[in-house]
């Protein structure tokens, strides 16, 4: 196994953030319907000591545009609630799923369904359990009115300890723990692991020219993220990031984008320059767009998806990178991609948490999607030559100050600009915000194994880190 350094060996706990809930007070004055049920029907007393009334309230509720239209249904205490749900959106996923275990199932534009709650002895909250929508205020709250509802709220509890969050177990973010608790940096990835292949692809002539055409699959997968953790990720192209596209200014690309998963996602390509309206809507699971885009400009350019919220999708492994050349850049003995990002994960097996997003609180910081990866797998130089390495900050939200340890840069391109061309002057660090990207060049002096890092250390010593093997 190649050299390691040293880094903490503890992880630190993350505190997730407790969002409020939004209560709103719009009464259910639809379709309130109460029936008297059947004459001799026996209801048991339900928990909570409310007694069951033999009625059953009926409601409409639709879903759309990240929310319910009646984010508060009041409900007499004893009432069977019937919920007749219908995702009225456009192009997004939605559903709904309660406290108390009912869930609706997942419900494409257009679908409707029935709930049956059954007997209301207290409040429940409800929410969309698509992975951030809920942190958008996609919540409902079902509130038991009434004199029941009193006697029920004195004399049963509603089940979490005393100082706990308000917040229901949410199968999106806390079913099954948290991976976190499970992950080793110092351990080796598990069998058959893959390092991404940081090598920037050949810079091909297209068949027609000047014309750059592909299919870009949106996949969602469950597949090992860091050493003890599987998460389930989605991407472009089967990997995280997707496949790294390469041009040169005045190329066109032509891509189709094919939704296979299981959510709504879409796809903005920042090398492009075009109106948003309609190449950049949400993809319902089956469809699929055809984006096109002339690249004018130079750069190392970020895609993702352009779904809401973007944040959690960019987390859960849907960026990649554009690589435009600038006229006339100099050939180089070796280019490498890397692209750092962040990492927040949810339970084993389990989707990216919207919390820690939200509260910008990453598990770990990576290059090319998994942490320390090119300790394991470095990547290769020779003494003497020129490697230019291109470095995309894919966020969702940290920064990147990208250094390599042993050498200096002698050329470094950020933004679409020279920082550095040649001359006495040296680099020792190209700084990016979230969705910026530059290339460095530099020649390794010696044979050995020079770390490269983000020098915000905290993020290295949380993996973004990785060697240089250099030989002669």
């Amino acid at each position: 196994m190649s050299p390691r350094r040293g880094r903490l060996t503890g992880l630190g706990t993350l505190v997730v953030r407790r969002l409020g809930r939004r209560r709103a007070t719009l009464l259910v004055a639809v379709t309130a319907l109460v029936l008297v049920a059947a004459a001799g029907l026996a209801w048991s007393q339900v928990s909570g000591g409310v007694q069951p009334t033999g009625r059953t309230t009926y409601v409409s509720v639709s879903m759309t545009h990240m929310r319910y239209s009646l984010p508060e249904i009041d409900v007499p205490a004893g009432n069977r609630l019937v919920i007749s749900l219908r995702n009225d959106d456009d192009d997004m996923v939605h559903d709904l799923v309660l406290a108390t275990g009912e869930n609706s199932g997942r419900l494409a534009p257009g679908e409707s369904t029935r709930m049956d709650v059954g007997v209301v002895d207290r409040d429940i909250a409800g929410w969309c359990s698509v992975p951030g929508h809920r942190q958008m205020g996609m919540t409902l709250d079902i509130v038991a009115t009434g004199a029941g509802a009193d006697q029920a709220s004195d004399s049963a509890s509603d089940g979490a300890p005393d100082g706990a969050p308000d917040r229901a177990a949410d199968a999106s973010t806390t079913t099954g723990g948290d991976a976190a608790d499970d992950m080793d940096l110092m351990a080796d990835p598990g069998p058959g692991f893959t390092p991404y292949d940081a090598v920037l692809p050949r810079l091909d002539e297209p068949a027609d020219g000047v014309v750059h055409r592909m299919t870009l699959p949106i996949t969602e997968q469950e597949k090992e993220v860091a050493p003890g953790v599987r998460q389930k990720v989605w991407t472009f192209g089967g990997t995280a990031p997707g496949p790294v596209l390469h041009g040169q200014v005045g190329d066109t690309f032509v891509v189709t984008v094919v939704n296979h998963g299981s959510e709504s996602h879409g796809i903005d390509f920042h090398a492009g320059s075009l109106a948003p309206d309609k190449v950049m809507k949400p993809i319902p699971p089956g469809g699929s767009v055809v984006y096109r885009f002339t690249a004018t400009r130079a750069g190392i350019w970020m895609y993702h998806c352009s779904s809401m919220p973007m944040s959690v999708h960019i987390a859960s492994g849907m960026f990649g990178a554009v690589v435009i050349e600038p006229p006339d850049l100099p050939k180089v003995d070796r280019s490498y991609v890397l692209v750092q990002s962040e990492q927040y994960f949810g339970p084993q097996g389990g989707s990216a948490d919207p919390d820690k997003v939200a509260a910008e609180e990453p598990d770990t910081v990576v290059f090319n999607g998994y942490p320390d990866q090119y300790d394991h797998s470095p990547l290769k130089a020779k003494v003497g030559e020129r490697v230019r390495v291109w470095v995309l900050d894919a966020g969702p939200s940290r920064e990147t100050a990208f250094h390599v340890v042993g050498t200096q840069f002698d050329r470094v391109y950020a933004e679409g600009s020279y920082l550095l061309d040649g001359g006495s002057g040296g680099s020792q660090a190209m700084a990016l915000a979230p969705a910026q990207g530059g290339f460095v060049e530099m020649t390794f002096p010696e044979p050995g194994h020079y770390p490269f890092v983000s020098h915000i250390m905290v993020d290295a010593e949380r993996g973004a880190h990785g060697l240089f093997e250099v030989t002669r």
